[in-house]
């Protein structure tokens, strides 16, 4: 009797940790893909009350890497990302991402004239369906060291100057780093390259490579390369949230928009087929449209965002906005080749 008794105590205790721990499991998580800056942890924790929710946040630093990962699984391992309007042609093709239900995401009303005729933003609708919604902004431009660069440089081309050698902080991304090279020498069609484009276009990127300290992802790691290693010029692909973190860290920097133009990206947020609650991916966001998050982005990111006018935005006709590139694979795995060293008789 004793040992049965104990016996019914063991099973009135498991089965009572089993009912404690039933509420915390049963709590609904959102997988969210994006990029450094588009998801902290206090706003994270808001959303998560609000919805009695679980927010997983994967940050991603190359469009190259986020295909990979949403490409993986068809979308299966997320709910929600972010990616640039060039970039969500190919998860639009592959369907990987899905419509929207605008009735959903209310706050999308309170954007900027401009970013609510979503059908004149190329790459966020297809056949009347809308995929994606505008979220944030930036060109690319060219930061500089003052103390080192005495003259402000006119052109990206500044990157291949042999005077800068070593002291230069390029990104780590295939599909943008092949269109700057191709729109320096003079390509008419730089997001579009013919097979004879390639061969150039793979020899001017190694000459950046030899030009080169080396390679950044995240805007957090130009920060410290630039500090620990007396950089002199940083292709700035996180635009203004570069400069804010740099002058933030004490800095003496300087930024242009190139005589060439700058390449800049619209960041949107859209849900995967493979999400488990497209409604709770919508509510994400509807969360970052609410005023006082979009204007959190741009007090601590630098970042300009679709609720509020920017009144520092560059001249519209010095923007070159981004476009699907011809393929996107083949860029990817050349740049791989380039930045392990291959030599030009190589390719």
């Amino acid at each position: 009797m004793p040992l049965r008794r104990t016996a019914l105590r063991l099973l009135a205790v498991c089965i009572g940790l089993v009912l404690l721990a039933a509420p915390v499991a049963a709590r609904e998580t959102l997988r969210v893909l994006t990029w450094p800056g588009y998801a902290d942890r206090d706003l994270v924790q808001a959303f998560e009350k609000r919805h009695n929710v679980r927010v997983e946040v994967t940050l991603v630093s190359t469009d190259d890497a986020l295909w990979q990962k949403l490409s993986a699984n068809k979308g299966g391992d997320f709910d929600v990302f972010a990616a640039n309007t060039a970039e969500l042609e190919r998860y639009i093709d592959q369907g990987i991402s899905v419509p929207l239900d605008l009735a959903h995401i209310p706050n999308a009303r309170k954007q900027q004239p401009r970013f609510r005729n979503l059908g004149a933003i190329p790459g966020i609708t297809r056949a009347d369906r809308v995929y994606a919604i505008p979220y944030t902004y930036s060109e690319m431009g060219l930061i500089y060291d003052r103390k080192q660069v005495k003259e402000t440089p006119t052109s990206m081309a500044a990157m291949w100057d042999p005077r800068y050698r070593g002291r230069v902080l390029a990104y780590d991304g295939s599909t943008h780093n092949f269109t700057l090279a191709a729109l320096l020498q003079g390509s008419k069609s730089p997001f579009r390259l013919g097979d004879g484009d390639y061969k150039r276009t793979v020899a001017k990127l190694i000459d950046l490579r030899r030009n080169v300290l080396t390679f950044y992802s995240q805007p957090e790691e130009a920060v410290e390369l630039f500090r620990e290693h007396r950089v002199a010029l940083v292709f700035a692909n996180y635009g203004n949230q570069q400069v804010r973190q740099l002058r933030k860290a004490g800095a003496d920097i300087g930024y242009v928009i190139p005589r060439e133009g700058a390449l800049a990206w619209l960041d949107c947020w859209s849900v995967t087929r493979g999400a488990r609650d497209r409604r709770l991916a919508e509510a994400w966001i509807d969360f970052t449209l609410e005023e006082a998050v979009s204007a959190a982005l741009t007090e601590r990111q630098g970042l300009a965002n679709t609720i509020q006018a920017d009144s520092s935005a560059a001249p519209s006709s010095k923007i070159i906005w981004l476009q699907p590139v011809e393929d996107s694979l083949r860029r990817a795995a050349l740049w791989s080749r380039i930045v392990s060293g291959d030599r030009p008789g190589k390719f």
